[in-house]
């Protein structure tokens, strides 16, 4: 006796269209479970908030400390809310170094291959990696400046120097830093897509924030006064700074010019990203 077998048919159904289309949510939850499956994120990010508030808080008791050794009139200039901010001068390099790492850390493993793979029209991923670490730095930078804040005023107010959170300028100053570190961060990501080399992003990002001053300094006075208020750093430390050094650009002003380079870095990372082979 022979047995018949009958070939049992196979579902052939593909998925409608709609469901494995790309679209720019789906990339955004894909860079998001990236971004937060590395430990790098939690380190570097924890760093910048030991930074920014620990920094701070450290040069407020050093200020505490010889205040009464001050000169009269720098006592009198002395601003307890921008002493207690200036945490952000180290913690911007932390945050400008992972900004770097959501495009050259795929580049150096080779996943931006499959990256790209996915999404063939590539912007949409630089869109995504620029979206989802604006929205971490601002959360993370505005909750440290708060803590930074509020930490520095607690310790000044031994000798009655603190400020109040509601006095004139105090929440435009800390909230824009808060804005200031994720337009740092931007940078960095469109440094990271336009250059693709970890070292090279970083180096360049330094570069543009401690470098670029110093050299500006060693030009004729006149010339320094026309360049130093629109480099990137001296821009956006107008928004969170309530007496900035003379010639200084108005808060949102200055933060206009720091969008300017914002736009240019991601700009030339897409222009990369698009003409350029993985």
């Amino acid at each position: 006796m022979s047995a018949v077998l009958e070939a049992t048919p196979i579902a052939t159904t593909l998925p409608p269209e709609a469901e494995t289309r790309v679209t720019l949510v789906r990339v955004l939850k894909s860079e998001w479970i990236k971004f937060r499956s590395l430990r790098s994120t939690y380190w570097t990010l924890a760093a910048g908030i030991v930074l920014t508030v620990g920094f701070g808080a450290l040069l407020c008791w050093a200020m505490l400390d010889h205040f009464n050794q001050l000169h009269a009139d720098e006592r009198a200039s002395f601003n307890p809310t921008d002493h207690s901010l200036r945490g952000y001068y180290l913690a911007q390099m932390a945050i400008g170094v992972l900004g770097v790492l959501m495009f050259t850390g795929e580049y150096s493993t080779g996943m931006i291959r499959a990256t790209v793979s996915a999404v063939p029209k590539r912007l949409p991923v630089l869109w995504a990696k620029a979206l989802v670490f604006g929205a971490a730095t601002w959360v993370v930078g505005t909750l440290s400046a708060l803590a930074a804040f509020f930490i520095g005023q607690a310790i000044f107010s031994s000798k009655h120097l603190g400020a109040s959170f509601g006095d004139p300028g105090v929440p435009r100053a800390v909230f824009g830093l808060g804005l200031y570190l994720t337009a740092i961060g931007l940078i960095a990501v469109g440094l990271g897509a336009l250059l693709r080399n970890t070292a090279a992003g970083i180096a360049s990002l330094f570069g543009l924030l401690l470098v670029l001053p110093l050299l500006v300094e060693a030009l004729p006075s006149s010339w320094q006064s026309d360049i130093s208020p629109y480099l990137p750093g001296a821009a956006g430390a107008a928004l969170f700074t309530l007496h900035g050094d003379p010639g200084q650009l108005s808060p949102w002003v200055g933060f206009g010019v720091l969008c300017i380079y914002v736009v240019a870095a991601l700009v030339g990372g897409a222009a990369v990203l698009r003409r350029r082979d993985a």
